[in-house]
């Protein structure tokens, strides 16, 4: 890869194996970026917090019935962020269209949410055929917050007007206001609240899921880990009753990666706030998208 020398090496690999970039299918990165967080900081020590806790989780999936240490997985260590929200963005769009070119899958660990935008500019072309599917508590539709355009709050409206996917869903929603429910209308943004979820079951959103997505060529998965309730990941930087159970999130989530899927990430992680648990929680969700991902490329 033409740009590795904007990571930074870690001490700890995702996993604990690391594969050879070249033999690699998947590529982990972290983005330790937290600047325009604005009620609780700390996600810029996520990614090295959910690599510790890769290594001290077991890696068999149940569901895909694979082991993630098996998987041809590499680890490029954490992105040099800047101090700008946008150079950020910069860079992670740089670094995401190489690794496409390098045909691998890029999977970003954050830092704070905005970082998908960075990801989905990488896509280039390819984001307006692509169906961004957001699990997260909030809408993150502001026009402006505490007088950022760009920030973790507003990211998503950024997404769809200047990036343009073809289709934007969010799960798990339950912390909006008023501007945004107007936007999301406004713009056919479809959201599946947590209340929706809990009354129809994970199996009858899954199905309304599939079929709203059935006509995109690509998907891009977000998760943002205040997507669960806090009971089962307290340390994110936004936390808000009434979350999605472990259970509901993997239930859902993993029937969505079918060989569509160009890429996730997973951010929010604030690990100054527990005593481990919500990276054990993030860890756990990379390695069953993976082998999820991997099952269905293998039929």
């Amino acid at each position: 890869m033409s740009d590795r020398e904007l990571f930074v090496s870690q001490a700890n690999v995702f996993g604990g194996v690391l594969r050879s970039f070249e033999e690699a299918k998947y590529v982990v990165f972290g983005v330790p970026f937290d600047v325009t967080s604005t009620f609780r900081t700390g996600a810029r020590f996520g990614p090295n917090a959910i690599r510790q806790a890769s290594q001290n989780i077991e890696t068999y999936s149940f569901r895909a019935e694979i082991d993630a240490e098996d998987l041809p997985l590499h680890d490029l260590g954490d992105l040099h962020v800047s101090t700008s929200p946008e150079r950020t963005i910069d860079l992670l769009e740089l670094v995401v269209a190489d690794l496409l070119v390098a045909k691998k899958m890029p999977i970003a660990v954050g830092g704070e949410h905005s970082v998908t935008l960075g990801v989905m500019k990488g896509l280039g072309a390819k984001a307006k055929r692509t169906a961004l599917v957001s699990f997260d508590a909030h809408l993150d539709l502001r026009k402006e917050f505490l007088g950022l355009k760009l920030s973790h709050t507003t990211f998503m409206r950024v997404i769809n007007e200047d990036v343009k996917p073809a289709k934007i869903v969010e799960v798990g929603t339950r912390a909006v206001c008023k501007e945004e429910l107007a936007y999301a209308k406004e713009a056919g943004i479809d959201f599946f609240t947590t209340q929706l979820i809990r009354k129809e079951g994970a199996a009858r959103t899954i199905h309304r899921l599939k079929e709203e997505l059935a006509p995109y060529e690509n998907l891009y998965l977000t998760i943002d880990m205040d997507v669960l309730d806090p009971a089962s990941a307290p340390a994110v930087q936004n936390p808000e009753p009434e979350g999605l159970e472990t259970h509901t999130l993997l239930d859902i989530l993993c029937e969505l990666c079918d060989k569509r899927v160009v890429g996730f990430d997973v951010v929010e992680i604030a690990p100054v706030y527990d005593k481990g648990i919500s990276a054990v929680a993030a860890a756990k969700v990379i390695f069953e998208v993976i082998c999820q991902l991997e099952k269905n490329r293998e039929r």
